[in-house]
């Protein structure tokens, strides 16, 4: 994924990006900071791998995570928008998901990740379901999210 990195981190030229990662644990942070040179545009993140770390460094209202659950539509977009305004960037993008073994109070199902994405024009998510392994699920997720970051800067 070496090669992905350095075509998000040089499509961004003079943009920043922070990342809110939860079910990647910090993978796309250190995917990226494995590019030499990726202090230029990649500032940092928040690992928020609990309701309480999303509440209390993104912002996420507690009411939000009651009603949809932290794998959800508008969690991923407010982690994402978030860490913009936490971290002072141009651009975030977040990863909130069910890497598995098991499921949540929801109902929903291992593989089940939703990506948000934030800059100063739109803010959104897309729901994914990935299929194999915990590190299957989080690999997938990490790459899907460098990619909508590229799609979402050509």
């Amino acid at each position: 994924m070496t090669n992905l990195c350095e075509v998000v981190l040089r499509t961004l030229g003079d943009k920043t990006l922070v990342t809110a990662e939860s079910c990647t644990g910090g993978m796309i942070g250190s995917l990226l900071t494995a590019v030499p040179g990726s202090s230029r545009v990649y500032k940092g993140g928040i690992i928020s791998y609990t309701n309480q770390v999303k509440e209390a460094q993104l912002g996420v209202p507690a009411d939000m995570l009651a009603k949809f659950g932290a794998v959800s539509q508008p969690v991923a977009v407010a982690m994402a928008t978030g860490a913009m305004k936490k971290l002072g960037a141009d651009i975030a993008i977040s990863v909130t998901g069910l890497a598995g073994p098991d499921g949540d109070d929801f109902g929903t199902p291992v593989g089940t990740v939703f990506i948000g994405y934030a800059d100063a024009n739109i803010s959104f998510a897309r729901k994914f379901r990935f299929e194999g392994n915990r590190q299957q699920v989080r690999v997938a997720a990490a790459e899907q999210a460098l990619r909508i970051v590229l799609e979402m800067n050509m």
